[in-house]
């Protein structure tokens, strides 16, 4: 392709530029055109598809649900995670504006798992707080905002341009605030020039820095198309980013690149081991300490490292499965078919991601305010860009929308763009086209990161990351000699200067702080202890007048919840200028140029096709497709809805999900009855995304109730779920199901039948000939208002221990008094160690004198989970002093969870 000339630029005019379409992007984009502004989004991808939502959520990790969690207790876990180097001010804003969010999620039609009465389901797996909000069938969530921005009303207000990739944000030559930004599109190659009022940034993380073990450039724990696009561009804006030698490094499942998702897992029963079966990790599931933990246990005599689930009853791994195969990773499912592996009869093998840069996990980022703002102005940060530790999702929603509500306020620019940097975007971008035989961009980024691998992973070292910079010095110039004949091309071309943007960043950072904090995150070999006198601060880097990378030392601020252990005190920065390299030892003169020689290049990769249809694809999908984009009401689907192919019926469906206009509900429930089994499961699908936003009228339920008469179990579980969903079903409605020949279908009747407290008809499924249909009885009795022991006396005597376990452990909701405390004492002598798990969390409610004797004998059972149900239920009678003692005796158990909630005993 020819270069294209800077005069030829097309250029774009908006009140508010975001750039990047994910998570934080297209919430910053929505609220900024709800303030009124006129917003540009820039995507070099597909905003439909793109960003690490794209595949879905399956849960929230830092839900604060009123009554649940409280938002200083969040602040003060984060602040502890973090070992105290953090901006109390911008975690509180995801602390005390996450549940606003989450409930202006669902109003878009996100769904968060609730119980049979419409609570939000909150999981324990912190061990000092309910944070986890599962999403089961969270695959969607990218979908639900797209439909948000295409509604007609945003459509007026934002623009969007796919396939165009900012490469700088440009600054006013004036007073340096952000003034638009330069891009190219990477389908045409066309030079894309940007005047904008406010620039947010919401690339997402540079997950593409370290290289996997398995060697594959695009196969990293991160969403691969992240490579520190944002990190570069604020960098090079003059913008301050902070905490970057606090690495970003997960448990991932072995040679496939994943996380393993213990904090799944954990609510179900599974939990991380060594290869003897111990639980091994002490400290809390938010931390680089964690991870040091994991590390160590790895390279020890006690590793491998697995999470295991094999123990789990199959309704347990069932679920887990429907929720990793599918919103996690679809390819999960066959990776672990392709072994011969089964979560039944084979534990998760696990290993250490490699490194990156993410706010949202770790703590690296963009410098920002409590508003999103940099320290560039009128240039914003949001998402895991952000340097708001741990923010995870709903933060980055958080922070997406304060930057659109603030930056809203602003207009386009209207002066001239800077001639000299638009040139120097230019030039970054199009090199690659003068030199269409040098070296490929995947082997130039190969060497890149495997240098990042070797000598900028922990543990780190002096010497290691001063040779690490020098190399990314010197691959400057092979970066700057690449190769490429495509637009494409020059997109990756562009993501390898980003890299080793991050790579440098990353090393300098790491050399310049020298202490170790936030365990394996930033270990240094060679400064191994924590230093909180010297280094309670931030540490700020920025691009200096000259050019250079230089650093400060900010002061951690005053804290706004007080944390034990941290008391910071704010005041001046410390200056430290550029970072000091260490002496390495070389074998000859370090001033002689190495000898002069020539290499061979290779060719670049050959230009690739433009995608087509699949063959046989019905031109009346392409139709529809077409159509979907624009938003149609209900009348405009109809046609396709009728249509004789099922494909073009299935298509409509999913369309008419994406879309939900006025109507939607009644048309999906007709659907749930199509002779098509692929149509009846896109609306059962649909409904269940949908089932926040449908009006719950008339026809909508009696839709829903005649597709309780087909004979697809699916179909039935899904009218059934939205029944409950909606308040559209009752208690004969929920009875009657209960006779239904599908036991999911009668644990969906169960829960209806909590939905509406129905006691006596939930007693009377005690005798269902399926185990799992028992266990929901169980748990349902202890759901229900004004919950009493007596319904459980079945499933007490029951011959299945699962159900008896269930059973003894819905005691702790409904009471234990009397004869059943005394079952419960037998219950600690079972067996099967799930019974005598829930025998311990019954004796919770008994009354001290009868629980703490036999819990205190409990804490020398064999099983872990045993032990551990006996420390939390002795919790409940902590004003014992037989209680308290017993407690003192568990803070030395073998295992992790025991010792920890044994230590909460003290707190």
């Amino acid at each position: 392709m020819d270069i294209p000339a800077i005069g030829d630029a097309e250029e774009l005019s908006c009140d508010v530029l975001v750039i990047g379409g994910g998570t934080a992007g297209t919430m910053a984009a929505l609220t900024a055109a709800e303030h009124g502004a006129r917003v540009l989004l820039l995507e070099k991808a597909h905003v439909r598809h793109s960003g690490a939502l794209a595949m879905g959520m399956d849960g929230v990790n830092n839900a604060v649900v009123p009554g649940r969690a409280e938002p200083d207790d969040y602040v003060a876990e984060i602040t502890r995670a973090n070992d105290g180097v953090v901006d109390q001010s911008t975690v509180r804003q995801t602390a005390t504006r996450g549940f606003a969010m989450v409930q202006r999620l669902e109003s878009y039609g996100v769904k968060f798992e609730k119980d049979e009465h419409g609570e939000y389901a909150v999981r324990q797996v912190h061990r000092s707080g309910s944070y986890v909000l599962p999403m089961p069938e969270g695959k969607d969530v990218k979908k639900v905002l797209y439909r948000q921005l295409r509604r007609r009303e945003m459509r007026e207000r934002i623009r969007i341009e796919n396939r165009v990739m900012p490469v700088r944000v440009l600054t006013s030559p004036e007073d340096g605030r952000a003034i638009g930004a330069a891009a190219f599109n990477t389908r045409t190659g066309a030079f894309v020039t940007v005047r904008a009022g406010a620039v947010i940034l919401a690339t997402g993380p540079c997950g593409r820095l370290g290289l996997p073990a398995s060697g594959y450039l695009y196969g990293t724990y991160e969403n691969p198309t992240n490579a520190g696009d944002g990190y570069a561009m604020a960098y090079h804006a003059g913008a301050a980013l902070t905490g970057i030698e606090c690495f970003q490094i997960n448990p991932l499942i072995k040679d496939y690149n994943g996380p393993a998702c213990a904090y799944v897992a954990n609510p179900f029963g599974g939990y991380q081991v060594n290869r003897h079966g111990e639980r091994f990790v002490d400290s809390d599931y938010w931390s680089g300490q964690m991870m040091a933990e994991f590390a160590a246990e790895l390279a020890s005599d006690r590793g491998p490292v697995y999470l295991k689930l094999s123990h789990l009853p199959e309704e347990s791994v069932a679920s887990l499965e429907s929720i990793l195969h599918t919103t996690e990773r679809p390819t999960r499912g066959t990776f672990h078919a392709g072994r011969g592996h089964d979560y039944r009869t084979h534990d998760v093998e696990m290993h250490i991601s490699e490194i990156g840069l993410c706010g949202g996990h770790s703590a690296s980022g963009v410098r920002v305010d409590d508003h999103a703002r940099t320290t560039v102005a009128r240039l914003y940060a949001a998402g895991d860009l952000a340097s708001v530790p741990h923010n995870y999702m709903i933060g980055a929603f958080v922070f997406g929308d304060l930057a659109g509500a603030d930056a809203a306020q602003y207009t386009a620019y209207e002066g001239e763009l800077p001639a000299d940097q638009l040139a120097a975007a230019h030039e970054l971008v199009y090199r690659p086209l003068r030199n269409p035989d040098g070296p490929p961009q995947p082997q130039v980024e190969y060497k890149l990161r495997r240098f990042v691998n070797d000598y900028v992973a922990p543990p780190k070292t002096g010497a290691k990351l001063s040779l690490a910079v020098e190399a990314f010095d010197r691959m400057g110039g092979e970066i700057a000699e690449m190769g490429a004949t495509t637009a494409h091309e020059l997109m990756r071309c562009a993501e390898v200067s980003f890299i080793r943007d991050c790579a440098e960043m990353a090393a300098r950072s790491s050399l310049a702080r020298t202490e170790s904090r936030w365990g394996l995150y930033h270990e240094r070999l060679d400064h191994p202890e924590r230093d909180d006198t010297g280094w309670l601060y931030h540490l700020d880097l920025r691009k200096s007048a000259s050019g250079a990378m230089e650093f400060t030392a900010r002061p951690v601020e005053p804290y706004l919840v007080p944390v034990d252990g941290f008391a910071p005190e704010g005041g001046p920065e410390r200056r430290l200028g550029e970072v000091e390299l260490v002496a390495v030892a070389t074998a000859g003169p370090r001033h002689a140029p190495p000898a002069a020689g020539t290499a061979g290049r290779g060719t670049g990769p050959a230009a690739g096709t433009p995608s087509i249809p699949a063959a046989g694809t019905s031109p009346r999908i392409l139709e529809l497709l077409a159509l979907a984009e624009e938003s149609p009401d209900l009348a405009a689907l109809l046609p396709y809805l009728g249509d004789p192919d099922p494909a073009v019926r299935a298509a409509a469906v999913s369309a008419l999900g994406e879309t939900a206009p006025a109507g939607a509900g009644p048309a999906l429930a007709e659907r749930l009855t199509d002779p098509a089994g692929a149509v009846r499961a896109a609306a059962a699908g649909a409904l269940r995304e949908l089932v926040e936003v449908l009006p719950a009228g008339p026809e909508l339920a009696a839709g829903l109730r005649t597709a309780l008469a087909v004979p697809d179990p699916a179909v039935r579980s899904a009218a059934l779920e939205v029944l409950r969903a909606l308040r559209l079903g009752d208690a004969g409605l929920y009875a009657k199901a209960l006779a239904d020949a599908e036991p999911d279908v009668r644990i969906h009747a169960v829960r209806g039948l909590v939905s509406v407290d129905a006691r006596a008809a939930l007693a009377g499924a005690a005798g269902d000939p399926a185990r799992e249909v028992r266990v929901a009885v169980a748990k349902g009795l202890a759901a229900v208002r004004d919950a009493a022991p007596e319904p459980l006396d079945p499933l007490l005597a029951d011959a299945d221990p699962l159900v008896r376990g269930a059973a003894l452990a819905a005691l702790s909701s409904t009471g234990c008094p009397g004869r059943y405390a005394e079952a419960a004492v037998a219950g600690l002598a079972d067996p099967a160690w799930q019974v005598r798990a829930g025998a311990a969390a019954a004796l919770s409610a008994a009354a001290p004198g009868t629980a703490v004797p036999a819990l205190a004998g409990a804490l020398d059972d064999a099983n872990a989970d045993v032990r551990k149900a006996a420390v939390l239920a002795l919790l409940a009678h902590r004003g014992s002093e037989a209680a308290r003692a017993a407690l003192a005796t568990a803070v030395s158990d073998p295992d992790s969870d025991v010792r920890a909630y044994a230590g909460r005993a003290a707190a």
